[in-house]
């Protein structure tokens, strides 16, 4: 599997951006993706999940309210559209993927994209 992960950038404060991963190569008939961030110096976070059947999403309480996840199951194509983004928000935005039940946990994912920077000035 193969995860590309796109869409990051610099934005004030207060605005939006929308990253995308994308998934290739073995497909699985039901997954978790889930969004990661790490700031320099600081541990992976768990940002938000979805599932591919049911769309059953879970967000870590940092950014409740103001991201939003979401799947389009043809193309195998999750999306993270973050607004309202704060300085705090900057980080390095991964997607990761694994099979079947989320987690919130980095280790219990299985494949992992590239990462893409998001840098939120004040």
């Amino acid at each position: 599997v193969q995860l590309q992960a796109s869409g990051g950038g610099l934005v004030q404060a207060g605005g939006s951006l929308r990253l995308s991963c994308a998934a290739s190569g073995r497909t699985f008939s039901s997954y978790v993706m889930g969004w990661f961030r790490q700031a320099p110096g600081k541990e992976r976070d768990f940002v938000a999940a979805i599932t591919k059947s049911t769309g059953i999403t879970y967000y870590a309480d940092s950014v409740k309210g103001r991201f939003t996840i979401s799947r389009d199951n043809a193309k195998n194509t999750v999306y993270l559209q973050m607004n309202s983004l704060k300085p705090e928000d900057t980080a390095v935005y991964y997607c990761a993927l694994r099979s079947v039940v989320i987690s919130r946990t980095p280790s219990e994912y299985d494949y992992w994209g590239q990462g893409t920077q998001v840098t939120v000035s004040s």
